[in-house]
């Protein structure tokens, strides 16, 4: 009975500040959909500059003491960390400590180059909109002790496409851009991180969990699946399987040896691409820092100018130049995806259109994460979801390249609590 009191409680949680009737109610039903159910979801809503809703539905945790999403509750946003990485690197081009446009072989120290174009340089800008030409074909991850240097070889590297000329998205990059950024600062890429942006705007949680607090430990979500680890066999019908952070049953442990760990080396362990700890409310933060230009609470993060530039069109699908995964990217800023609303089973967010945005989307370990606002009009959503109960691949969207359950989740969000 208590868990029943506890799960019943966690399903409507919402905080309704200008939002549409009946939008708890709306959310807590799409998390419990036996069709397609979601462990747990945490959203926000921006509307004309201002935080107009949020929203926390089912369970951080599953066990015999279940613990509900809180507006506390800290989830490993996937490929959003992409887009916090991407601000912390332009606080380093604003101080001259980077530039986009050099060779990135020059900061860490080494030539880096596609073995098939030797005369093409890498730069930090094809980095950040997928176009250097390196695959995720031989991983994009490894321990403290192993030298990115030695990673950068053979199947890391397009064949067939010259830097600059093709996008193909790419974890590894971050891991390339993650490592420049300790290069040229000397420090860690998970302590740079709080520095840069964690620690000036307020914001818990980070890319290192051995290193929270235990509140923050605490407050960080289990991500799950129904289906076994690191397989592809589901059961929607099954229990919920922890994939990452379960916490409740062992502490997080620091990547291994860490101890020696010489900045500059391989920022993967810390994983820039996908690692961040965060939560709704402190993404809603940063939202409402770029609405704003690159202030919060008065104080200036990133110019306007560099903002601009960072979501400014770098790269658009021309029918040749590129894999958009289905329709998921047709265009592309510095580090971050541009939603331009296309008609058809694209990048469209919500359902009827008219929600043109910037911002990143993530996947990993049975969460679903959408960090998208539109700077113009100042409106934006955030949606954390712990966990899908079904194969995202057999449950594709009816108007767009996302999956059923996120395409319910972001259009009940956008029309109950930023649509006019």
């Amino acid at each position: 009975m208590k868990g029943t009191a506890i799960l019943g409680a966690a399903l409507l949680a919402g905080q309704a500040l200008a939002a549409g009737p009946g939008l708890d109610r709306k959310l807590a039903a799409i998390v419990a959909d036996p069709a397609r159910p979601l462990s747990g979801l945490a959203v926000l809503a921006v509307r004309d500059g201002k935080v107009a809703y949020t929203g926390q539905f089912g369970l951080a945790r599953i066990g015999p003491v279940p613990v509900p999403v809180t507006p506390r509750t800290m989830f490993r946003i996937a490929s959003i960390s992409k887009m916090m990485t991407a601000l912390g690197l332009m606080r380093l081009v604003e101080e001259g400590k980077v530039s986009l446009d050099e060779d990135i072989g020059a900061y860490l120290g080494y030539p880096v180059r596609n073995p098939h174009f030797p005369e093409r340089s890498i730069t930090l800008r094809h980095l950040l909109t997928h176009t250097s030409s390196l695959r995720d074909d031989a991983g994009y991850s490894w321990g403290a002790g192993v030298g990115l240097k030695d990673m950068l070889r053979g199947p890391a590297w397009a064949a067939q496409a010259p830097p600059g000329s093709y996008f193909s998205y790419c974890n590894l990059g971050w891991g390339v851009i993650g490592t420049v950024m300790e290069r040229v600062t000397g420090e860690r890429f998970d302590l740079l991180m709080r520095r840069l942006l964690l620690d000036p705007m307020g914001l818990r949680g980070g890319y290192n969990p051995s290193a929270f607090a235990p509140d923050e430990v605490a407050d960080t979500a289990t991500l799950y699946r129904r289906r076994t680890t690191d397989t592809e066999v589901w059961n929607p019908a099954g229990p919920w399987i922890a994939q990452v952070d379960d916490f409740a049953t062992r502490p997080p442990l620091p990547p291994a040896g860490i101890e020696r760990y010489v900045p500059g080396t391989n920022a993967t362990p810390f994983s820039p691409t996908g690692g961040l700890r965060i939560s709704a409310g402190d993404l809603g933060k940063v939202m409402l820092m770029l609405v704003d230009g690159g202030q919060h609470e008065g104080r200036r993060l990133l110019k306007p100018e560099t903002l601009a530039l960072m979501f400014a069109e770098h790269w658009r699908y021309d029918g040749t130049n590129g894999d958009t995964l289905g329709g998921l990217y047709h265009s592309w800023g510095l580090g971050v995806q541009r939603f331009a609303d296309f008609d058809g089973k694209g990048n469209r967010l919500v359902d009827g259109g008219r929600f043109t945005a910037v911002g990143h989307l993530g996947e990993a370990y049975g969460l679903i994460s959408t960090f998208a606002v539109d700077l113009a009009n100042r409106n934006g959503i955030v949606s954390l979801i712990g966990g899908v109960g079904n194969d995202p691949e057999r449950d594709p969207g009816r108007y767009s390249a996302h999956t059923r359950a996120e395409e319910a989740v972001l259009t009940t969000l956008y029309r109950g609590a930023v649509a006019p």
